[in-house]
């Protein structure tokens, strides 16, 4: 069984309630270099942080896929292979095309236990199998329309250099096979996103050119009882994954926090995601300027700074502002129900990207998958060109597991220093960021030499050249960030600082640290703990 059948994105161990998976979407009119951006945060306590490739390949007439249930790698069955398979880095496949996904769960008694096609398979499959966006919608409806759908309800973007779709859909229930769905264009200047919530509502039946959905999408629904009103007035999303606190709190808050950093005017939405309103966040928004994939890592790394909701603020952070918040999610107290809050970055990431696809350059070369393991608060985001031919050794899913250590594995490499930053975040997360920005700024002043000298040469050569490039890049930045490791145990050992200058530690001739800084505690947090501790008295008197 490969490691990524380990749950991917959906965890059903009762009594924990998952809420994993972040995408957010960009169309080429909103990115200031006309890029497409999709972006996927991969949550899952059980998910192993490993970069996939499936090399592409030909097929004999005949020849059948076996098909495994993503999440626990159970066997679902098998169904013909196509003639030809496209390669895929990850999400992404060779001519650019991405999918990302996040799961909502739905309406259950819509789950199809004998579906062979779980929502990983479809997109996997889809991305060996499709060219275009358009092509994997098709792609993917036919599949599950022919061998049944396993798995519950799900929001997939989907998208190529020229188009941004959004498309969710959810079975039919045991022994039926197929699924209601809908998809949607999103607008060329707009931004969208979602996060385990159902997000599309109205459908647009006249616009057939931005519009697919299944033919039954509302006759369905009135056929299960679920809906009574007419075709125009149809919410996809409030009849297949009506929202609760949840959806709210810790689903739709994820996209407006995303939202409320390129539109000023998306703070109103604050009392939405509270349940204190009931008009729905839009589905996409016009940014107030354009974006960029370095603007879309900013968004990745969220944890509602500058929100009420700051996972970095109040007691649960602790005296150094941490935002670990052991799950799950809610707890309860005295009858009442309780949640923190859920950011977009969060210590449960196995891998993560920032998908950008570029149009104006031929396909090796367009499609760079920015791929970092762990919390992406704390984690880089590395260029892998979709044209390359193999995975680094750092991020490959044969090099350690999730229970099995390796000191050559990134994923170990990136959790040794986010686990150990969580005791003291406030300190060390300054010095993770200076570090992120160093790396970062050198690969996006590195890339457009690196285009430009991969169009110079032929196709072959090209691909070996940009394999060398992404695979190294990815060992040294590894190996970086290990010494960034080792470097912040020395510097915050035992709750000490040890000055620097320059770069280095500050000690006299015999080596010895010239300056120890303790870091104690914060004003706020004295007050809270004085109670607790024992009080000076006066032995004089």
């Amino acid at each position: 069984m490969k490691k990524h059948f380990l749950t991917l994105c959906v965890m059903f161990l009762l009594p924990l309630v998952a809420y994993p998976c972040t995408n957010f979407l960009a169309g080429k009119l909103a990115t200031v270099d006309g890029s497409t951006l999709v972006t996927y945060a991969a949550d899952s306590y059980a998910l192993y942080g490993a970069l996939y490739h499936h090399p592409a390949a030909t097929h004999e007439a005949g020849a059948m896929r076996q098909v495994y249930d993503w999440d626990s790698g159970k066997y679902l069955g098998e169904i013909p292979e196509v003639a030809q398979t496209y390669s895929v880095i990850g999400n992404m496949n060779e001519h650019q095309l991405t999918i990302g996904e996040t799961t909502w769960g739905g309406r259950p008694e819509l789950e199809d236990s004998t579906g062979l096609i779980d929502y990983g398979s479809l997109i996997y499959i889809a991305l060996q199998r499709s060219r275009t966006a358009r092509e994997a919608i098709k792609v993917m409806t036919d599949l599950v329309a022919e061998y049944g759908y396993y798995s519950s309800g799900e929001s997939f973007s989907i998208a190529d250099p020229n188009e941004v779709w959004i498309m969710e859909l959810i079975g039919k229930g045991p022994g039926s096979k197929g699924a209601v769905w809908v998809a949607t264009r999103i607008p060329d200047d707009c931004v969208s996103g979602h996060a385990n919530q159902a997000r599309i509502t109205q459908i647009n039946f006249k616009d057939k050119e931005n519009w697919i959905y299944s033919p039954d999408v509302v006759d369905f629904a009135r056929k299960q009882g679920y809906y009574k009103g007419s075709d125009k007035d149809f919410s996809f999303s409030d009849t297949y994954n009506p929202l609760d606190f949840s959806g709210l709190w810790v689903c739709e808050a994820r996209v407006w926090s995303f939202f409320r950093q390129v539109n000023a005017d998306m703070d109103k939405y604050l009392s939405y995601v509270k349940g204190e309103s009931s008009e729905r966040m839009p589905l996409y928004i016009k940014p107030d300027k354009k974006v960029s994939a370095q603007d879309f890592k900013r968004y990745m790394r969220d944890q509602y700074e500058g929100t009420e909701l700051d996972i970095t603020q109040g007691i649960g952070a602790g005296p150094f502002n941490s935002k670990m918040r052991h799950t799950p999610l809610y707890f309860e107290l005295d009858g009442e129900k309780y949640w923190f809050a859920r950011p977009t970055a969060t210590q449960q990431t196995g891998w993560s990207f920032v998908a950008q696809m570029r149009s104006w350059l031929p396909n090796h070369i367009g499609g760079i998958l920015w791929f970092g393991v762990d919390d992406a608060a704390t984690n880089l985001y590395v260029p892998m060109y979709c044209g390359i031919y193999n995975v680094p050794e750092c991020f490959s899913e044969n090099n350690g597991a999730l229970t099995v250590y390796s000191p050559t594995s990134a994923f170990w490499t990136y959790n040794a220093v986010a686990n150990f930053a969580y005791s003291r975040y406030s300190y060390m997360l300054k010095d993770i960021r200076a570090h992120q920005a160093t790396w970062e700024d050198y690969f996006n002043q590195l890339v457009p030499a690196v285009d430009q000298m991969a169009q110079g040469v032929a196709v072959e050569e090209a691909r070996l050249l940009l394999t060398k490039f992404s695979c190294d890049q990815a060992e040294q930045s590894t190996q970086s960030w290990k010494e960034l490791g080792e470097y912040l145990l020395v510097k915050y050992m035992d709750g000490v600082v040890k000055a620097e200058k320059d770069g280095k530690f500050v000690t006299n001739e015999a080596g010895i640290p010239e300056k120890i800084g303790r870091l104690g505690y914060p004003e706020e947090y004295l007050r809270l703990i004085a109670p607790t501790e024992k009080k000076e008295v006066n032995i004089n008197k």
